[in-house]
């Protein structure tokens, strides 16, 4: 998967530089890991602007401005907290993309209604063409993580080629 990740990031990096925008990421349950990967590519300053990693509700609320109220109603792992840590991140930022994820890595964690492996995952592009999606990911908590950084990328470049299909 390491290599189908580099591959994502540089495709990314590809749409993020062709249109001038700059990248934001807003992370829980994968810890900056695609912050991470993001960066592992040299340039990547021209296009990613910074990571938020808001591990805790009071870091949601504190560095991404999430309502208390939307995570005591939603759960922390919820597309209506992820969107607002999308929105947030963008707000925190002279980013004009974000990407933001929250979920349960396990191995603990997770209940009925929300298994370990569901992961949340918002991308927002310019404040206005949001795009939200919940899975529920196999494995340990490594693969877990691994499978969401790789889906967050592969998300974020369907909504880049899509905008840019809206754009031409």
């Amino acid at each position: 998967m390491i290599r189908e990740i580099e591959q994502l990031v540089a495709q990314v990096a590809e749409q993020l530089l062709r249109r001038q925008l700059k990248l934001v990421t807003a992370e829980s349950c994968t810890g900056g890991g695609v912050a991470q990967v993001l960066t592992s590519l040299a340039g990547s300053s021209a296009w990613f602007e910074r990571g938020f990693v808001t591990y805790s509700n009071l870091s949601k609320q504190e560095m991404l401005g999430v309502a208390p109220a939307l995570i005591e109603t939603h759960g922390a792992v919820s597309l209506e907290v992820v969107e607002a840590m999308a929105r947030g991140a963008l707000t925190h930022s002279a980013g004009q993309v974000s990407l933001a994820i929250s979920g349960i890595a396990g191995p603990a964690g997770g209940t009925t209604q929300k298994p370990v492996g569901t992961v949340c995952f918002s991308w927002v592009l310019n404040e206005i063409n949001i795009q939200s999606e919940l899975i529920v990911f196999n494995g340990n908590r490594a693969g877990i993580r691994e499978q969401a950084v790789a889906h967050a990328l592969q998300g974020l470049l369907a909504a880049l080629t899509q905008a840019g299909v809206a754009e031409e």
